[in-house]
């Protein structure tokens, strides 16, 4: 029987397309890219403040608390930062393809640099992963759209198996590179996740004849363009190797403070722009006031779910009992409890969604993302909580983490998922893009504000450390009970976008 457009339109993979339990034999080569750079980005997050913390005599750096929650901010950030800039190169110059490739070959020469010892290839190791994951993360997800012309069943559960990658390598990473840095040393450590992203890279290049012609070509050429692009680059080099010289010092709490306000402006003056210049009905610029109120939500959430790669893990070394049935756990592999809770947790809040929607009592977006920062809130209590405890001279169990990861990873579900379906259908149909880049931007100021709140912590003022986590508490529960008291008016401007 002879392929039709009709077929093609309900979701039938077309006759000549080499397919792999019913789907593009080019998913599985994006699969297994996507899941070692996963792999790779959370296996560094595991150990990389414990890396900068650590003395010089156990291998480490030996920065002081307050600058490595900076610095790790700011790398978390500019990865989500750098992935708006990573989209435009893609598709103005390079293709989704070439993009994932290039991005793969830069994370694994910043995870040889970071394995290489010494505090300079340290900071050009961070600026080539964080330059690699700004080109591979958003393209490679892109690349996956082009697999699937047509929209339905299969291209949803495409993403839905593509989604699958991304947590076995966010769960594999932080549960192995711990390990392997705690028995063999930190550079060891790094060196981990770099043979990682090389699996990936090769195994890209093995199989990318799969892919067809998806991410083979910009959308659009334009030679300016590559003008913007080599300023760009020359800027970034230029200013890495001053400050690799050591002629300027850098003070990265000082950046970080810097670096917050230049986001959090422009994503407000970029959202504020677009509703008063960018020729928007009145519907749509009410959508676009919407999206202000929940992107504003969405930066006060990351703001405390990033403590995980900071306080968090600072909280699990020092003051946690990590002996389980003879075994002395790495500080990292806490870090693994998250994706196991998201794994478990992602159907049954599908299920749920579901089935209040079903019987006509599904929440809104904004109502959803209240919970979320509330859930996030009830985490905080937890920890506050363990510090007092803490406080006292005693060691607490990993339960307490445990138990603060399960609120948390309950928070994002309510939150996360939603906000970028929610941002897909109120975005204004020619800036959706553009709206799209907005919302990772409140993921970068998130994290780049995480970083700075870890730094108010002092491990030599044990004080300080429940007052964090009380500090990040009324920060959710007060902006997630705006968000309850302020559902209605934001979903009057969400105008059936519901």
């Amino acid at each position: 029987m002879h392929s039709t457009d009709a077929d093609r339109a309900v979701g039938a993979p077309r006759a000549t397309e080499r397919t792999l339990f019913g789907h593009p034999r080019g998913l599985a080569t994006l699969f297994f890219t996507e899941m070692w750079e996963r792999f790779t980005y959370y296996g560094i997050q595991s150990i990389l403040i414990l890396f900068m913390v650590a003395s010089s005599g156990r291998g480490g750096l030996a920065f002081g608390d307050r600058s490595a929650n900076a610095i790790a901010g700011l790398y978390f950030g500019g990865t989500f930062l750098l992935s708006v800039i990573g989209g435009w190169v893609a598709d103005r110059l390079i293709g989704g393809r070439r993009a994932v490739l290039a991005g793969g070959v830069l994370i694994i020469l910043g995870n040889v640099l970071l394995a290489s010892g010494g505090t300079r290839p340290f900071f050009l190791g961070l600026v080539f992963n964080v330059l690699g994951v700004g080109l591979l993360k958003p393209n490679v997800s892109a690349t996956v759209g082009e697999l699937y012309p047509e929209s339905g069943s299969r291209r949803d559960a495409g993403f839905s198996l593509f989604y699958v990658g991304i947590n076995i390598g966010s769960l594999f990473g932080p549960m192995f590179v711990p390990v392997v840095a705690h028995a063999y040393g930190w550079h060891a450590g790094f060196v981990l996740p770099a043979l990682g992203m090389l699996f990936g890279v090769v195994q890209f290049l093995a199989t990318r004849r799969y892919l067809g012609r998806a991410g083979a070509a910009p959308a659009v050429t334009r030679r300016r363009s590559w003008l913007v692009l080599w300023i760009l680059t020359v800027s970034i080099a230029a200013i890495t190797a001053v400050m690799l010289t050591g002629r300027i010092a850098v003070n990265a709490v000082a950046l970080s403070e810097a670096i917050s306000w230049i986001v959090g402006v422009l994503m407000a003056g970029y959202l504020l722009s677009m509703a008063w210049f960018g020729g928007l009905d009145r519907r749509e610029r009410g959508r676009v006031f919407a999206m202000l109120a929940l992107f504003t939500a969405s930066t006060v959430f990351w703001m405390a779910y990033m403590q995980m790669f900071g306080s968090f893990t600072l909280f699990a070394q020092r003051y946690t009992d990590r002996n389980v049935f003879g075994w002395h756990m790495p500080a990292g592999d806490m870090l693994a409890v998250d994706p196991i809770f998201i794994i478990a947790l992602a159907p049954v809040f599908a299920a749920l969604w579901v089935r209040l929607g079903r019987s006509g009592r599904d929440l809104s977006s904004p109502a959803k993302f209240a919970w979320g920062l509330l859930l996030m809130g009830a985490g905080m209590l937890v920890m506050h909580a363990a510090a007092l405890r803490v406080t006292r001279g005693e060691s607490v169990s990993p339960l307490w983490l445990t138990a603060t990861y399960f609120l948390n990873a309950c928070g994002e579900l309510c939150l996360s998922p939603v906000g970028l379906s929610s941002t897909t259908k109120l975005a204004p149909k020619r800036f959706a893009g553009q709206t799209m880049g907005l919302w990772f931007l409140t993921i970068s100021l998130g994290s780049i504000l995480a970083g700075l709140f870890s730094g108010d912590y002092d491990a030599h003022d044990l004080a300080t450390l429940p007052a964090l986590y009380l500090r990040l508490f009324w920060w959710s529960v007060i902006g997630g009970a705006l968000m309850l008291l302020i559902t209605p008016p934001v979903k009057r401007l969400m105008a059936g976008a519901e």
